[in-house]
């Protein structure tokens, strides 16, 4: 394959992969260039000492609050990004969601549900998303919850998971936050980059960083390539972003602030705002008696008062887990008697929208910033108060003693909004094929675009939306060529 490219996919996550996917199908030359490297394959990547306890495959890049205290989001750089981490959960958002809810500060997204169906449909399967039986402590404790307020509902979870996976008792008690080692989580790399990765118009970089993009000569509105930290620059017809919601802004704001474009681009001040992570608060309940199901999170449950919140079991919560949320002296034996006997919960609500809750690249200290503060969405932060109180309460009449524990600002799973779609851009960053408003040859294809987040888990919206940006940006080449060739002659 030779340097020409028509396409450079800056990220490997859930939507370059799906990107690259659709691009590469089509026969487009595609770039994949990722800043970090493919995950090693030792098992390391499911031991608790060493993904929980030393954090060691997390990102360490010192950032700045909204109050210029130092703070490091829990972001992960490598192949396939978060998606090798997270917890499988692939739930297609409600056709509302793609609607304006102005009473919970929602933006509304530049077309309808109808329009990304048949995406989702395709992204779940190519992650053969599934669903499980229930296991029995869990069908027990949600049959208690639902004894103690009929308002609670649950639906089984869709997940990509193996089915092979019920068969391998350790990584089916470490598939949610760790990464598999036999490929049995549907993640980005074993999903969708293995199904290219060998195809002749296809190159995949790692270990580097892109740290700038590159403009046509005497047209800074028209994107052409990318230097990455070593200096090296290549070209393409397209650079699509899809390095999340953190960085992918922040290579934006740099472009537009260099170039000049910052002070006269429409869309430019919106960039890095309307930033959404979800609200976020893990319940852990304690049982007299043992747990243990190894799966657990088949089910997402609802409650008919919280129309924006939703809860789903955490995977297995064992000794070695506890083990590190304790003090280093306690005894294993007092870790193990606690864990076998605890089972957990993520409580998630959509967060709003607000232009303040934003992302901004590195200030005069020389750190890239986040300031997002949960008053300046009051609306969704007293709805997840009163969720979590609800589901703390009900949890402990249903035999449970509840330990509540919310999710910080570096607790960065579901970080998304900070280049969001719209069809105006004055409001929004991206139109809805991705590029960006007012400019050409360049896109973007990762969680940033996301007006809204749902009350799920944002991953395979974003998967889905890759695959559609990637199938329009193919279509669009195609014609050029056409166009070009055509002229040509």
């Amino acid at each position: 394959m030779t340097d020409a490219f028509d396409a450079i996919i800056v990220g490997s996550g859930a939507g370059g992969a799906a990107a690259a996917y659709s691009l590469a199908e089509a026969g487009c030359r595609v770039l994949i260039i990722e800043k970090g490297q493919p995950l090693p394959k030792d098992g390391s990547t499911l031991d608790v000492r060493i993904v929980v306890g030393e954090g060691r495959f997390k990102n360490h890049e010192p950032w700045l609050d909204g109050s210029g205290s130092p703070f490091v989001p829990q972001e992960y750089y490598n192949l396939g990004g978060k998606t090798k981490w997270y917890g499988a959960a692939l739930l297609r958002f409600g056709a509302d969601e793609f609607a304006a809810d102005a009473a919970h500060q929602c933006r509304g997204w530049p077309f309808g549900y109808d329009e990304l169906a048949p995406f989702y449909e395709h992204a779940e399967m190519l992650l053969a998303v599934r669903r499980f039986d229930i296991e029995p402590d869990t069908a027990a404790i949600v049959g208690r919850l639902q004894r103690v307020a009929s308002a609670w509902r649950s639906l089984p979870m869709p997940l990509g998971l193996s089915p092979a996976i019920a068969d391998d008792p350790h990584e089916s008690i470490r598939f949610d936050g760790f990464a598999s080692v036999r490929g049995l989580k549907s993640d980005a790399e074993t999903s969708l980059l293995d199904r290219i990765r060998d195809k002749p118009n296809v190159r995949i970089v790692t270990g580097a960083a892109v740290a700038a993009l590159c403009a046509a000569d005497g047209n800074a509105r028209r994107v052409v390539g990318v230097v990455t930290e070593d200096g090296e620059r290549r070209d393409a017809s397209a650079v699509l972003l899809a390095a999340g919601a953190l960085s992918s802004p922040r290579l934006i704001e740099r472009y537009l602030r260099d170039s000049g474009l910052a002070d006269t681009l429409p869309a430019a001040k919106n960039v890095g705002r309307n930033y959404k992570s979800h609200l976020l608060t893990a319940v852990i309940g304690f049982s007299v008696r043992q747990m243990r199901d190894r799966l657990r999170k088949t089910v997402v449950m609802t409650h008919a008062d919280f129309p924006h919140s939703s809860v789903q079991p955490l995977g297995a919560t064992d000794g070695e887990i506890v083990a590190t949320e304790m003090p280093a002296i306690t005894p294993r034996w007092f870790a193990n008697l606690v864990g076998s006997r605890a089972y957990g919960f993520f409580l998630q609500t959509e967060d709003g929208s607000h232009p303040d809750n934003r992302v901004t690249d590195d200030d005069d200290s020389g750190k890239p910033r986040l300031d997002y503060r949960q008053e300046r969405i009051a609306p969704a932060r007293d709805e997840h108060r009163a969720f979590v109180r609800t589901f703390a309460r009900h949890l402990l009449r249903a035999g449970f003693l509840p330990v509540v524990k919310p999710i910080a600002l570096e607790g960065t799973a579901h970080a998304c909004g900070t280049l969001i779609a719209g069809s105006d851009p004055f409001t929004s960053v991206v139109d809805a094929t991705g590029r960006v408003h007012g400019m050409e040859g360049i896109y973007v294809v990762d969680g940033s675009v996301l007006p809204r987040s749902s009350r799920v888990n944002p991953a395979l919206t974003i998967y889905a939306w890759g695959l559609r940006a990637g199938d329009h940006l193919a279509a669009s080449l195609a014609a050029s060529q056409v166009t070009q060739q055509g002229e040509l002659a």
